[in-house]
């Protein structure tokens, strides 16, 4: 009988759990949908500036030159210094999402020993991780939630592109979950500055015909590519929002479908072991009512 209670206290667990990762199942379904639509909605335009400035980079190229523009060259002389800001979940339960991050970074980082690299991290779980390794960060941003606001991205860019100008790094990189389909989510490392300089001939294919900018094309350039940068880096935020809530959908499917098949495993047990119990039982019973006799 202890057996039977015991195994029925474990289904009756099992069950809760079942529920309670279904319900977050649901409720990360529901968020993905919402991040999605304005991932979804941001991302033509960004695609479009890209474009535009890659014309107006061409332009300058034959015209005036787009070397001179501080976002697209690199500093002179190198200052050996560079910038990595790194995307993390504020919350665990999401599978492999946070590791595959982190383990994109290091591997960065350990390719690039050689430089001095300050790091910058978004995210409870990217703090932690790098505060059990020991590791400096140079800035922990609190100020981004599971909805990232253009204003507050916009002043990130503006300060990394401030620091960019002044000389201070090489390179601003940044380590995020890039979401590419519903079933393909990758940890990439993207050069936020210096922007790569777009091809001048990739441009002039794509353009049919010849354009008259006015203003002219390194001062339009040069009102865009601040643009460039901002849109690129939100873009990047809702990317690593979607993938996050996509990680944690299947995570917590996984383990509802897990749940399911365990309670079912332990229903056949508890049949199994009240069955054998009901025949003990009547197994003494007979024995009994026969010594009798």
């Amino acid at each position: 009988m202890a057996k039977t209670r015991e195994i029925k206290g474990r289904m009756k667990a099992v069950g809760n759990i079942k529920r309670i990762t279904k319900t977050m199942q649901l409720i990360a379904n529901a968020q993905f949908q919402a991040a999605s639509r304005r991932a979804t909605a941001a991302k033509p335009y960004t695609q479009k500036i890209a474009e535009l400035v890659a014309e107006l980079a061409a332009a300058a190229a034959r015209a005036e030159g787009a070397g001179d523009q501080p976002l697209l060259k690199k500093p002179d002389p190198a200052v050996g210094r560079e910038l990595v800001l790194i995307l993390t979940a504020n919350r665990g339960l999401c599978g492999g999402y946070n590791a595959n991050i982190l383990r994109t970074a290091m591997q960065h980082l350990a390719a690039n020993t050689d430089k001095q690299i300050e790091i910058e991290v978004v995210g409870k779980k990217g703090v932690g991780f790098f505060k059990f390794n020991g590791t400096a960060l140079s800035h922990i941003h609190t100020q981004f939630g599971d909805k990232p606001k253009f204003a507050d991205v916009e002043a990130l860019a503006k300060e990394y592109m401030a620091k960019y100008s002044e000389g201070k790094y090489d390179a601003i990189r940044l380590v995020y979950m890039s979401f590419e389909t519903m079933s393909r989510q990758k940890p990439i490392v993207l050069q936020l500055l210096p922007l790569e300089k777009p091809a001048a001939d990739t441009a002039k294919d794509k353009v049919a015909v010849e354009y008259d900018f006015s203003p002219a094309p390194a001062e339009l350039l040069a009102e865009l590519l601040p643009v460039t940068v901002k849109t690129r880096l939100f873009q990047s935020f809702n990317e690593a929002v979607v993938s996050e809530h996509i990680a944690r959908m299947i995570a917590m499917k996984a383990a509802t479908d897990a749940a399911g098949k365990m309670g079912k495993a332990l229903s056949r047990k508890f049949n199994r072991a009240r069955q054998t119990a009901i025949t003990t039982e009547l197994t003494e019973i007979i024995g009994g009512t026969a010594a009798l006799e």
